[in-house]
């Protein structure tokens, strides 16, 4: 049995939870928060011990396996003192609040000899795997360019409940890295690793808000000279669903409302896939938490590298850096 810990008792520490305790093979033995109320509800609510110090909870609960699920600007100190304490690790996106702190994160873990994954879970959505196949069988030829959009809603009361998502220090921007940083992901593990980013976001209507940019638009190109166009905003006035288009030599596939489409030239119409359906209030977040944490665990099983590991994490993360220091929202050398 694989034992595992939580640290950081939020919003989405809930969906790591119940995906720990509804699987065969792990324990969950400890949950962890520096706010003592949060821990002693969340050790009395999974049957555990409780702790306020992430040192502590090593020591004593010493997991195999440790989640984090904390602010962003504590991923990355709280990841390195799991890996240093032996623990694999699997953390939240973004594996830190800056392109720096990601990429000392990312040596200390090559350095560890542990196991460090990251939630990108929307990979495994069955239309993110659709068209994944799509790109490499070639079923319509060449993807010859791509557009992907993200129209959500944030407002006054989401930033004071969690006050550490309006500031540059701690959440490291605002509906790039804390939002829609999963859809920029899919881009660029569909398409690949971009060769050059051009990109502006700003604040647009939340400056007596928040300090992090409400809305940005991404040009990226990728290799093979394929070029994709990305929007994101807080500013809708609801969360609608993610949207993503791949125009191919043969096809056009999209993605609206959780359903794959494919449209020929013809005006033949295929569905390819249909996204599993999650359900709260929350459920345009997806549901695919669970499938990524059991392959996590699979892989550990089975002493195989995990797929989203620091360094492809980092490519996401070097997009929206590239994008900040354009826009005039963080210094030049990119933090």
């Amino acid at each position: 049995m694989t034992t595992a810990a939580v640290i950081g008792i939020g919003d989405i520490s809930g969906n790591h939870l119940q995906a720990i305790v509804d699987h065969p093979a792990i324990d969950l033995v400890a949950v962890c928060d520096i706010v003592p109320q949060r821990a002693e509800a969340a050790a009395t609510q999974w049957g555990v011990p409780g702790f306020t110090d992430v040192d502590t909870m090593l020591r004593e609960a010493h997991p195999d396996v440790v989640h984090i699920t904390l602010p962003h600007n504590l991923h990355a100190s709280a990841a390195i003192a799991a890996l240093k304490a032996g623990c694999h690790v699997l953390t939240e996106k973004p594996i830190a609040e800056s392109y720096g702190a990601g990429a000392e994160l990312a040596r200390v873990a090559r350095e560890s000899g542990r196991t460090l994954g990251v939630c990108f879970q929307n990979r495994y959505n069955d239309s993110s795997q659709a068209m994944r196949r799509l790109v490499d069988d070639r079923t319509y030829g060449r993807v010859l360019s791509a557009r992907a959009s993200v129209w959500w809603h944030r407002d006054a009361s989401y930033y004071q409940a969690s006050p550490w998502r309006a500031t540059w220090r701690e959440a490291g921007g605002g509906v790039l890295i804390n939002q829609t940083i999963h859809t920029i992901d899919l881009l660029c593990w569909l398409l690949g690793a971009p060769e050059s980013v051009s990109g502006m976001a700003a604040n647009l209507t939340h400056s007596g808000i928040t300090e992090v940019e409400d809305t940005a638009t991404i040009t990226m190109q990728h290799p093979g000279g394929v070029g994709s166009v990305y929007f994101a905003t807080n500013c809708h006035g609801e969360n609608a669903p993610v949207e993503i288009e791949l125009v191919f030599e043969s096809a056009t596939v999209r993605l609206q409302d959780g359903q794959l489409l494919a449209a020929t030239p013809d005006g033949d119409v295929e569905i390819v896939a249909n996204d599993l359906e999650a359900e709260g209030e929350r459920s345009y977040w997806g549901a695919s938490h669970a499938r990524l944490i059991a392959d996590f665990y699979a892989h550990l099983s089975a002493e195989k590298p995990f797929w989203i590991d620091a360094d492809a994490a980092l490519v996401s993360l070097g997009v929206l850096r590239d994008t900040y220091i354009a826009s005039g929202l963080v210094p030049a050398d990119g933090r």
